[in-house]
């Protein structure tokens, strides 16, 4: 569910006009909603009432420091692939025990902020990491919490660049490397294992590779326990997909994940932990733009808008589509025009969709581009020399500029001209 409708005409974010937004704020902007982002946590924590189990929102998917604290609020851990992000999640309120760090890359500087900080475990992904973090918790005189992520070779994910889970991919430990792994774990000083944990992509839209995933850690964990490793949780990523607008999936609902969840791991005598990103902010989230021109192709219209690719990367990167509404309603009677709708920067990829039918549209006119909570102002970059858009959060019938547009003097006073010029 999200909390932007149409009332007396115009689209509103909860009880505030995006026109209102668009004019004090200025556009392009990602405007959030509160009331979204709180159901969907509570509606995806709430399945797993009555089990041991830790949602760690993946900060990756939205890491304004305005939405992580919203999420604090509501109990949320985090789960975090940088040192950046592990600040992040402590500035906002997130108590470090709630806290995961994920990730292929970690260098020996963010383990050694995580095992000051006193986060709750490393998920960790080879074993070159796990003899540098070794090293640094031995000079701390600490023992490092891990789990392996292990690969269990589940096909899933609605993309193959957001697909996480199959041998090929660059993540986890390799299924049949897994007990070989814990048991070097186990001849570390300074290593104390605490569990596993499995990540099969994003955006699934179905229950069954959770299904074959579970199973097979499943399967693994009696094992290692046999080989006298203490397995108390059971980490199982996130991925749940959502719905955006394109009618390509329909999600299971959380309850049902919920309960398959439960079914599945009654036996294991483990805490599960969840690691969901996109389904708790991908449609608490819209883009705010507006209209610069309608250029008429020889064989097209294209609505020229003044977001870009920079602002909204996942059309260009995974070929992503986004329900795009005019912020004015167009009423019951409107002329429908077919559009490329394009942003403004000197690239062909910077297509947000094409031949899409829409109200015709005029110059000045505002559109929202729906579902752009998650991997949307996370990913945007100042490509073209373009300010980064601002994030705007509505609550109620309030509303408040989480991050501001940077001026172009804001960006030009981070670089230098080298000395001999």
């Amino acid at each position: 569910m999200r909390h932007f409708d149409y009332k007396d005409g115009e689209m509103f974010a909860e009880d505030v006009a995006l026109r209102e937004i668009a004019e004090n704020v200025g556009t392009p902007c990602y405007v959030y909603s509160t009331a979204t982002f709180e159901r969907h946590y509570n509606v995806f924590a709430n399945s797993f009432k009555g089990i041991d189990a830790l949602v760690a929102y993946s900060v990756k998917a939205n890491s304004n420091i305005g939405i992580l604290a919203t999420l604090a609020k509501l109990g949320a851990g985090a789960d975090v692939v940088s040192g950046g992000e592990l600040q992040r999640a402590l500035t906002a309120g997130i108590p470090a025990k709630k806290i995961v760090f994920s990730g292929v890359g970690k260098t020996a500087d963010e383990m050694r902020a995580a095992l000051m900080a006193g986060i709750r475990v490393f998920n960790v992904e080879s074993l070159p990491e796990l003899y540098v973090l070794n090293g640094v918790a031995a000079e701390m005189d600490v023992k490092a919490p891990i789990a392996f992520r292990v690969n269990p070779d589940v096909t899933a994910g609605g993309h193959e660049k957001i697909s996480t889970g199959k041998k090929e991919n660059k993540f986890g430990i390799a299924w049949s490397h897994a007990e070989r792994a814990y048991a070097e774990a186990a001849s570390l000083d300074n290593i104390e294992i605490v569990g596993v944990d499995v990540h099969i992509g994003s955006q699934i839209d179905n229950l069954a590779p959770f299904e074959k995933a579970i199973a097979k850690v499943g399967d693994l964990i009696s094992r290692l326990r046999a080989n006298g490793h203490t397995i108390r949780s059971f980490d199982i990523g996130g991925g749940l997909g959502i719905p955006y607008g394109d009618n390509s999936i329909t999600p299971p609902p959380p309850d049902q994940y919920g309960a398959m969840v439960k079914r599945l791991t009654a036996d294991m005598n483990v805490e599960m932990i969840f690691e969901p990103g996109r389904m708790i902010s991908g449609n608490a989230g819209i883009l705010l733009s507006k209209v610069l021109y309608v250029k008429e192709g020889e064989d097209r219209k294209f609505l020229i808008v003044d977001a870009a690719m920079n602002d909204l990367l996942r059309p260009a990167l995974y070929d992503a589509y986004h329900e795009i509404e005019p912020v004015k309603a167009p009423g019951n009677a409107y002329d429908e025009v077919t559009y490329d709708v394009v942003g403004p920067i000197c690239e062909s990829g910077d297509t947000f969709t094409k031949a899409r039918d829409l109200p015709e549209m005029k110059a000045g006119e505002l559109l929202v581009m729906h579902s752009t909570g998650a991997y949307g102002a996370a990913q945007a970059s100042q490509y073209n020399t373009r300010p980064l858009v601002p994030e705007v959060l509505v609550k109620n019938g309030s509303y408040e500029i989480i991050r501001e547009r940077p001026t172009i003097a804001d960006i030009l006073k981070t670089e230098r001209l080298p000395s001999w010029l």
